[in-house]
């Protein structure tokens, strides 16, 4: 028999529990979306942030995107570093490409599926292959898990499956920083199939 104190039902603080951290995870990505797409971290950049996200969050409520997984730091860690690492490459190969005189880049859209066909990983796997000169999604397709990237200077047909292993490689890494261990076990799956096919 219960009391009246007002305890609420373990189920039901779990799931506020659940909801708050969902919320909180959206929050810290937004702010972190919002200083990538200026380009700088600044103190002003990240009040500017705050802001924008938690006007994002109020007045445009967001789908409730479920968080399934769990943070794992070192992967956390390879996936920015070889963030990093990539968009210097990038950039520095769009910066030579509009440089050279009389040079017309040819580009191309590729589709590609992806593995893990989940609102978060179609998110995050869309901006940070945005962020990434010389790539640019055009579209999102939810029901199929497919994004349409339109990829500068493509000279050779070996250059579309290049980048939608690049695409897919981006995808694996964040799926170990921060995806359930179904996911990583799917993807971890796919990846030594297609070496092994190679």
């Amino acid at each position: 028999m219960t009391g009246g104190t007002g305890a609420q039902p373990p189920g039901r603080l779990r799931g506020r529990v659940a909801t708050w951290r969902d919320q909180a995870v959206a929050f810290g990505w937004l702010v972190l979306i919002w200083n990538l797409l200026w380009g700088e971290f600044t103190w002003g950049n990240l009040v500017a942030g705050l802001l924008v996200a938690a006007a994002v969050l109020v007045f445009y409520p967001l789908p409730p995107v479920t968080f399934g997984g769990r943070l794992r730091p070192p992967a956390l860690l390879v996936l920015a570093g070889r963030f990093v690492a990539e968009l210097v490459v990038a950039s520095v190969r769009v910066a030579r490409i509009a440089v050279q005189p009389g040079f017309r880049p040819r580009s191309a859209i590729i589709a590609v599926p992806l593995r893990v066909r989940t609102d978060l990983n179609l998110a995050l796997t869309a901006e940070l292959v945005s962020l990434v000169p010389g790539t640019l999604i055009l579209e999102v397709d939810r029901e199929s898990g497919v994004l349409y990237v339109h990829v500068l200077d493509v000279r050779r047909p070996q250059d579309l499956a290049d980048n939608r292993a690049r695409v897919r490689e981006i995808e694996r890494r964040i799926v170990r920083a921060i995806g359930s261990a179904a996911e990583v076990r799917q993807v971890h799956t796919d990846h030594v199939e297609k070496e092994n096919n190679s």
